[in-house]
This record gives C-alpha cells, structure tokens and sequence, in this order.
C-alpha cells in the first residue's frame, strides 16, 4: 500500500480501538516511522519509538535486583506507565533472535518480566525486507502469525503531499514529478541514494546552499542540477500569484512541472489559490491545471481553508464550468 493508504489503515484502527499487533514491512528510507509518528501526532496520542537491534535483552526486559529474597525485574524507564500511545519497535526483524524473543513476550502478552503494558496502548512494530539487502534475521513463524502485516512502498503522491505540508523545497517536489523513478532508487553500489528520506535531507541541503550528493548520490545530484536550470526560464511565479496574467505557460515538458507545483508550493492563502487556478486555466491545458488543483486543495484542505475556496470559485462562473469539467474527465 502507499504511505497515504496506510495511514488511512492506522488511523482507523486507533479510531476503532483495534489493538492488534502491527507489523509494517518496507524498504528503507520510505517513511514508516515517520508515518506512525505522524498518525500518533494527529490522533493526539504518546509516542514511544523503541530501536531493537540496539538493545540487548536486559533493556528491555529490565533488570533483576534482589528485593525479599526474591529477585525482581525492573522494567526500563522508556516503557510507559499509564495513559495511552503508540509503542513503536522499530527495526523489529535486525534485532537478534534472543531479543527477538523478548520482544516477543511484550507483543504476545503485553507484558514482559515485571512490566505490564497499560491498556491504552497499542504495539506496533517495523521492518526492512531481505530484498532490501538489509543485515535481518528471519521472524519466528509464532510471532509472525500474531501480526497484521503491512507492505508500504514509496509513492509520489503521498511524497508529494508530505513535501508541500512540511515545505520541502519545492524544486526537490518539481523534479521528482517530472522524475518519479527517482523518488526511490536504491544503489547497492553507493552509500547514498535516492529515497523519500534522503530526498528531505537534500532539501534541507539546498536551503544551506551545500551540495545534495551526500544525500541522494552523485548521479541524483547531477539530474536534479540540470534540471535547476529550467528554473532560468520560468515564468515569474510570485507575479502570477499576485494576480498578473500576461505571462505564457512554458513549452518545454520539465519547465511545466516546475512551474506548476511551484505556483501550488508557493500560493499562500486562498486568493494566491485562486490567481493561479484562474492563470493555469487561461494558459494551460486541462491536465496541467488538474495536476495544479490536486496539490493545492490538499494544502488548502490541510489550513482548513477550503470552504473560503469554494466561496470564491462560486463567483466565477468559468471556474465553476472548468472545475465541473475536471470532475467529469477524472470521476471525482
């Protein structure tokens, strides 16, 4: 499934109050853990990220102190005590067989040693796949069968609504539409590839005016630097969101994604929405402008602005006409 579909599956089973055990499967770098913090944060729930192939049995576990004549284990401090969350093991299948076990206790039992899960948590985990050429052990088929497994692989339309939420440079969002197999290429052959995690450290690189290749690799960089210079011969973005309509939509195919998800990128507020929904529709051709609306709704949709939207394209009659067209060609 898609990152965003799988945080519709996981929204839903805290919604439902369905505490199964979880089980998510993935290459790495495509967000799983980024996704089980995100659906935490939203349902306003705790969030206890546990790293297993870094722990050795006795941190989980705890420790056994003498206390009676009686040896008792006391349990670690990042085990929660009450409320309610997400216990998150993350790296579940690189932990070693014995602490595999262990862990296997707290999912089976929602207990280990003296410890004892409280009630309002659910136990969820994550993994990397032996296609990955991840350094994993094989799961024991009794904990395997006591998971829901879920597969999730990169995919550009949820890295593209997370990219715009969080402003990732919007050249990095531009390019990887205009190449989507880059999104996720891994490189056996090199240290640094391209993934969608990768991807956000580049932006971050941008904004620091440093190289990208010790994020995405060396041959990533080098397309996403040709592909820079088409920014050259843009139309001016901040000019169109301010209303202006003179300028002519671009011939060449990359300069068009560019500026495209530039102007859904940059549009800040309904009015600049809509100065660039009305110029796409004068300039362009139907896909482009349904390309357009679908990144800028999503963002006008997550501001909880969408109603002001609808109010405006109410007034103008050919929006309404073109938006209706939109919807017939799609199916919406």
């Amino acid at each position: 499934m898609t990152p965003l579909e799988l945080q519709t599956f996981l929204t839903q089973l805290i919604r439902q109050e369905v505490r199964l055990a979880v089980m998510l499967w993935g290459a790495p770098g495509i967000g799983k853990s980024s996704i089980v913090k995100q659906v935490a944060m939203a349902a306003k729930l705790e969030f206890v990220d546990v790293r297993l192939s870094q722990l050795a049995p006795t941190d989980l576990r705890g420790l056994p102190v003498a206390e009676d004549g009686t040896a008792k284990w006391f349990p670690p401090e990042f085990l929660p005590k009450s409320g309610s969350g997400i216990l998150f093991l993350d790296e579940l299948n690189m932990a070693a067989p014995t602490m595999q076990g262990i862990a296997q206790q707290l999912i089976l039992d929602r207990a280990v040693g003296s410890y004892t899960l409280p009630d309002g948590w659910f136990v969820w985990a994550a993994g990397n796949r032996r296609e990955d050429r991840a350094s994993v052990f094989e799961m024991p088929a009794p904990l395997a069968n006591r998971f829901l497994h879920l597969e999730v692989s990169a995919d550009l339309e949820s890295f593209k609504r997370y990219a715009l939420e969080k402003g990732l440079n919007e050249r990095i969002i531009a390019f990887l539409a205009f190449r989507p197999n880059l999104l996720h290429a891994p490189d056996n052959a090199r240290p640094a590839w391209a993934s969608p995690r990768s991807w956000e450290m580049a932006s971050r690189l941008i904004m620091a005016d440093l190289p990208i290749a010790p994020a995405v690799g060396e041959a990533s960089e080098a397309e996403f630097r040709a592909f820079e210079r088409i920014y050259s011969s843009l139309p001016e973005i901040d000019a169109i969101l301010a209303g202006q309509t003179h300028l002519e939509f671009p011939v060449e195919p990359s300069a068009r994604y560019a500026v495209t998800i530039g102007l859904a990128a940059r549009a800040n507020g309904v009015t600049e929405v809509l100065n660039a929904f009305k110029w796409l529709v004068d300039k362009a051709e139907v896909e482009w402008v349904h390309f357009y609306t679908q990144d800028a709704l999503a963002r006008v949709r997550s501001a909880g602005q969408l109603g002001a939207l609808v109010g405006m394209v109410e007034r103008e009659p050919r929006l309404k006409d073109f938006l209706r067209e939109i919807n017939e060609l799609t199916g919406a």
